[in-house]
Order: structure tokens, then sequence, then C-alpha cells
């Protein structure tokens, strides 16, 4: 039997999307992305489940820079529609409500009911956290912007449904195993995902990449980071469409190797559907 662990408590997002992934599973509850990983690499969970990215609020902060050391591979991606309620105790009514509590990122995507509302925010950990919070609290005064399903387990009332600002509001999620499980190369849509570190001379990453843009290989995602207290090094996360068994991204992937102190394939995964919708 699978167990998938996830960042945050039962009813939030991140739930969601391992209860979407692994209906049958069990699932472990985590306080930190780095819990979670941790669960996977000591033997407690068989699979993460991860937020990488967000229609709205961006890249989920931290999770790239876990990535590379976890040791890890990226077995699938899954997208899930992100919704939002606003919730108080029973009986509660939104005139009564001062205080609005959520995680940081479901505080930036909900903006236009924030200031509808005029009320004050405070920044949970998680966003079923936010709802446990309020139920605990049993103060009408209290709210908090959580999913759908947060209402029912903590015992709330739904003061106004579907607040999100963007009504195609998306996250998109990873799984992470301890092994590497490579896509066959079927012909079927396939994603890649690697990192490397480019060499210490003049134009390096624009020679390095100078391979995807021969070979007609397109990269759906470049971020950077700096490794160390020094300033001269940095790794470099991409994502590109297609398999390395393909012609055309393997001589790609051959050039990016010649200007590259270290190249390293974090995972080959079918592409979800919603990406090829998109």
């Amino acid at each position: 039997m699978t167990t998938a662990a996830y960042q945050g408590e039962p009813g939030s997002n991140s739930a969601t999307a391992a209860r979407a992934l692994y209906p049958d599973a069990g699932h472990l509850p985590c306080t930190s992305f780095e819990q979670a990983l941790d669960a996977v690499t000591l033997g407690a969970a068989d699979v993460a489940v991860i937020p990488v990215d967000n229609s709205a609020a961006g890249r989920v902060a931290d999770v790239h820079h876990l990535l590379p050391e976890s040791g890890l591979f990226i077995v699938a991606e899954y997208f899930l529609a992100i919704r939002f309620d606003l919730m108080g105790v029973p009986g509660a009514t939104l005139d009564q409500v001062e205080c609005v509590r959520s995680h940081v990122h479901a505080l930036g995507q909900c903006r236009k009911v924030l200031r509808e509302g005029g009320w004050r925010t405070l920044v949970s950990d998680d966003t079923a956290g936010a709802a446990r919070e309020v139920a605990e609290l049993g103060d009408p005064r209290h709210a908090a912007l959580a999913p759908p399903a947060a209402a029912e387990l903590y015992g709330l009332e739904v003061l106004r449904a579907e607040v999100e600002d963007d009504p195609d509001n998306t996250t998109r999620f990873v799984v992470l195993s301890r092994e590497a499980v490579l896509a066959p190369p079927t012909g079927e849509p396939t994603m890649t995902s690697l990192f490397f570190s480019v060499r210490n001379i003049p134009s390096a990453l624009y020679k390095a990449l100078g391979g995807f843009a021969t070979s007609g290989v397109n990269l759906t995602k470049i971020e950077s980071y700096q490794m160390g207290a020094g300033l001269n090094a940095s790794r470099f996360y991409v994502e590109i469409e297609g398999h390395p068994d393909d012609e055309r991204i393997t001589l790609a992937l051959h050039e990016l190797r010649f200007f590259s102190t270290e190249v390293r394939i974090l995972g080959v995964y079918p592409a979800h559907p919603h990406r090829l919708a998109g």
C-alpha cells in the first residue's frame, strides 16, 4: 500500500492533490516541505506530493532549493484547480468578521475579497490549519480562507464561496519518489526536469542552452539559483518538453553537458492532460 506525504494539514490543497493521485493510499501530513521530502528519503512514505508553481502566485518558495538536495526523483505531475471559501464558526456573519487567517499564498490569491471586506489578515502555516485555528478559537470575529473541504472537516460554515481572484487559479504539483521511474519513450507527450551548473566562462549559459534552440526543443521553465556564499557559481533548473531518448533532445543535452560542470536529470514523466489542454 502506498503512503503519500504532503505539506499541510488534512483539508489543504496538498491533501486534496494527494487524495486525487492516490485515493486508496495512506496519507502523511507534514509540517514543512522538507519534512515531507525527508519522509520519503527515510522510508516513512513512498512518495511526496509537493506544489511547485501557482498560476497566480508563481513558484512556491524554497521548493526548488530543496529538490536537488533531496536525492529524490520526479515521477509525475498533477494540476489542481484552486478554490477558496471564506469560512467562519457556525452562526457567524460577514458583518462580524474582523480578521481573516490563511497561508500567505492564499491571502495573495484572494486580494479582492480582502479589500472589499477591509479585514486585517493573519498568516497561518497552512490554509487548512487556518480553518482549524478558527474552529478552535470559536470567535465569530475570525474567519479563514481555506479549501472547501476544510469547512466540513473542521465544522465551519461558508460565509462566501469561491473568493479566489482568478477563476482559473491552478497549482502544479510534482510527485517525488526514492527511485527514478522514467516514462518510456512511447511517443506520448513527456516532460523532462533537470538541474545543471554552467562552467564559469563568458557566455556559458547562452552556449549551454544553444543546443535546445538549434534542435527545436521547447523549454517550459528555467530558473537560476546561487550556490553557496559566492556569487560566481549558479545552478539552473530546467523543464523541457520531450524525452531524453528523442534524437533532438539527445543532441541538446550533449551540448549542455559540454558547457556545464554538472547535469542531473531529476525526472522523466508523462505530461499531465491539463498541460496539453493549455
